[in-house]
């Protein structure tokens, strides 16, 4: 699968880099440019296009502090029917104190500035270094949770975390699971949660 990153932090590069050794391709971008990600990219096995360049792929991850989300989607451009994965929290630093949404969670924001994009909240709840160590631990497997208004945003989005070797769980809707993995706020996120297998 093609898939491109707004964005080029802690997440996108954990995430991105398991993604491309999975087998898909992957694309970063940043509001600098390609050239100022080449060098970090390409050990990773990423390649570096244009923010705009990025958001043409059938999946589009964001992937930016908090208050570079209005902007980013801006530079995205038009991401009519593109499923936008949304790992942004409503926080940063250095106050990281929640942004006043109002009885919006964060990903019905996002959606309201991409109306005709098919936002999933997805790769938000676990630090980066989780994402990094991959998906076992402690002879299990880290479950994902996902939340989505469009059907077929979580079909893809499952399958993608499938491919990872994580364990998808569908949360429902952004308003009602969304809430349940936003952070702060939500009760799901940073901790992490196993499928173990029966003993036999």
């Amino acid at each position: 699968m093609k898939i491109g990153f707004i964005g080029a932090g802690d997440i996108a590069k954990a995430v991105g880099t398991q993604l491309a050794k999975a087998g898909h391709e992957v694309v970063v971008s940043n509001s600098r440019g390609p050239d100022s990600l080449a060098a970090i990219a390409a050990p990773l096995g990423l390649t570096a296009r244009t923010v705009e360049e990025a958001a043409e792929h059938e999946v589009v991850f964001l992937s930016v502090p908090w208050s570079k989300v209005p902007s980013a989607l801006r530079a995205a451009g038009d991401l009519t029917d593109r499923i936008l994965v949304d790992t942004t929290n409503p926080l940063e630093a250095p106050t990281f104190e929640k942004a006043d949404l109002g009885d919006l969670t964060s990903s019905e924001v996002v959606a309201g500035l991409a109306p005709n994009a098919q936002v999933i909240k997805a790769f938000n709840h676990m630090t980066p270094e989780s994402y990094g160590e991959g998906p076992g631990l402690a002879g299990g497997r880290k479950l994902l949770f996902h939340s989505s208004d469009h059907p077929d945003a979580h079909v893809v989005v499952a399958a993608l975390i499938e491919s990872l070797g994580y364990v998808p769980i569908n949360l429902g809707t952004l308003a009602g699971g969304g809430a349940l993995h936003e952070f702060p706020g939500g009760p799901l996120p940073a901790r992490t949660f196993l499928e173990i297998a029966p003993t036999p």
